[in-house]
């Protein structure tokens, strides 16, 4: 019987870790996607915004964006384009931009006068799937 134990034991952690690897390969496949919108010029900010959105959750991003510098926000969810809808607020909820009015753009462009302190929401716009990642990545010149 404690043959049977340690058995199903070393199975569940093989299965495991099998799963946690495909979804890192997951991810780092649609990294590597999302950075390709981010071209030179731009720099990134060094964060990767993630999130495992599961139905119709929302992802919240806080960033702060400092005036006179240009940024772009980039969205991605998989290697498809259009994977996912982003919304820029400010802290009282004032919508600034959404993707969905732009097709959901995987990019936007933009530069503040003064510096602002934002929320970005994500979610997936394919929601049969139930679950996929939101990635955002924020670059500036």
């Amino acid at each position: 019987m404690r043959k049977y134990k340690y058995f199903f034991f070393l199975t569940i952690l093989l299965l495991s870790l099998t799963n946690t690897l495909t979804i890192k390969a997951q991810a780092d496949s649609i990294l590597n996607h999302c950075s390709s919108f981010l071209p030179f010029p731009y720099i990134s900010d060094g964060q990767q915004y993630r999130a495992l959105l599961v139905e119709d959750e929302l992802a919240e991003f806080k960033a702060t964006f400092y005036g006179g510098a240009t940024y772009r926000i980039v969205a991605c969810s998989g290697v498809l384009d259009n994977g996912l809808i982003f919304r820029l607020y400010d802290t009282n909820r004032n919508v600034l931009f959404e993707s969905s009015n732009f097709n959901n753009t995987q990019y936007w462009d933009f530069k503040f006068a003064s510096t602002v302190d934002c929320i970005i929401e994500a979610e997936l716009t394919n929601k049969k799937d139930n679950s996929g990642f939101a990635l955002l990545l924020i670059g500036f010149k």
